[in-house]
């Protein structure tokens, strides 16, 4: 090809590819402010350069130890995108990952997120970021950079794809689960604010065979539709659990409720030898769960291990400290319920045991 045909009018260009760069830096110039709003002490939360930056010591940490998380908001995008709610799915892309963080003890520091789509809309994604910003600045963390990756024939027309990377800091003394996870611990349950963001693959299958759209009225959330109900996000436990191991010395374990349930997730934080024992009549059931379990006729047991069925944390407390820590814990508006105890298991196992039903199925 002459140096004239490749510059001349069949030339092709990044554009005619399907990319669209000049999109891509709108986005940036869209979502600086929402970036700039993140900003905490050791973060700027500037964006344009190669990597973000955070500094320890101006966040006044003296002997910390750097804790990583990362995840995705799974099928729920699905949902967001067939109802055209984007707005709120960077909260969960952001509890994610930072209630993962904080039941180590760790103050989230810094997020990151990475947007993949096949062509760019620059609403859409400033719906998105600006989602993620307000999810760190309930978790108190800077959204110091990220990345946006636009890929033609790697995405359906209207999809996109999210995940998140999260940093945080404990004090080496400050590091969660403590050893001393012991019988006779007490078990309290904080609420959910429903689904989450875990388990909406049956969600999806649940709504298909109830014959509902995502417009029509939700049956368990008055005056909302459906869809909207289900785009509820993720709590994001990170400040009042914060507060409370500061006011309080009596939080031995934290475990963070999600895919796999009460079943799977207690027994990550438990030292070998001990069992939860938990009553799950005590949990507070939202009625998203009712709904699901009767018009998908889900069993309790496969309810308890794909759902957190309103125990979105579990906090392993000291006998002695059970009021204390429930108090600072309400003190910063969390709903909190004792459900069960710790006790003495078999030898190198550890295990969740119940007792009754939950509400919905007694």
């Amino acid at each position: 090809m002459s140096a004239q045909n490749s510059q001349g009018k069949n030339g092709l260009t990044y554009s005619q590819s399907g990319v669209d760069i000049d999109a891509g830096n709108a986005l940036v110039k869209r979502i600086a402010p929402l970036v700039k709003a993140t900003a905490r002490s050791g973060a700027d939360s500037a964006i344009g350069g190669f990597g973000g930056i955070f500094d320890l010591k101006a966040a006044g940490f003296s002997d910390p130890l750097l804790v990583a998380a990362n995840d995705g908001v799974g099928t729920k995008l699905k949902v967001a995108i067939d109802t055209g709610c984007h707005d709120t799915v960077g909260i969960d892309l952001v509890a994610m990952c930072v209630n993962d963080l904080v039941v180590q003890g760790a103050e989230p520091l810094f997020f990151l997120d990475y947007y993949a789509t096949g062509a760019l809309d620059v609403d859409t994604a400033t719906a998105v970021v600006g989602g993620i910003a307000e999810g760190c600045k309930i978790a108190g963390c800077a959204l110091i950079g990220g990345e946006t990756a636009e890929m033609p024939g790697m995405y359906g027309k209207g999809d996109y794809d999210l995940a998140g990377f999260a940093v945080g800091a404990v004090e080496r003394d400050g590091l969660l689960p403590r050893l001393d996870v012991q019988e006779g611990d007490v078990l309290l349950a904080l609420a959910s604010s429903g689904v989450h963001s875990n388990g909406y693959s049956l969600v999806r299958k649940i709504v298909e065979v109830s014959g509902l759209t995502y417009e029509d009225a939700a049956p368990f959330a008055d005056g909302r539709k459906l869809g909207e109900a289900l785009m509820t996000p993720t709590r994001i436990y990170v400040k009042p659990l914060l507060a409370a191991l500061k006011a309080t010395s009596g939080i031995k374990a934290l475990a963070h409720i999600t895919g796999g349930g009460l079943p799977e997730n207690l027994p990550r934080v438990l030292p070998k030898g001990t069992n939860a024992r938990i009553d799950l009549s005590a949990v507070s059931v939202p009625p998203v769960f009712g709904w699901l379990a009767a018009t998908g006729n889900v069993a309790e047991k496969e309810m308890l291990r794909t759902f957190n069925c309103g125990a979105g944390m579990v906090v392993v407390v000291a006998a002695d400290s059970v009021e204390a820590v429930k108090a600072a814990l309400e003190a910063e508006g969390e709903t909190v319920a004792v459900i069960g105890r710790m006790e003495a298991g078999a030898e190198g196992e550890s295990e969740v045991i119940f007792d009754n039903h939950l509400s919905i199925f007694a």
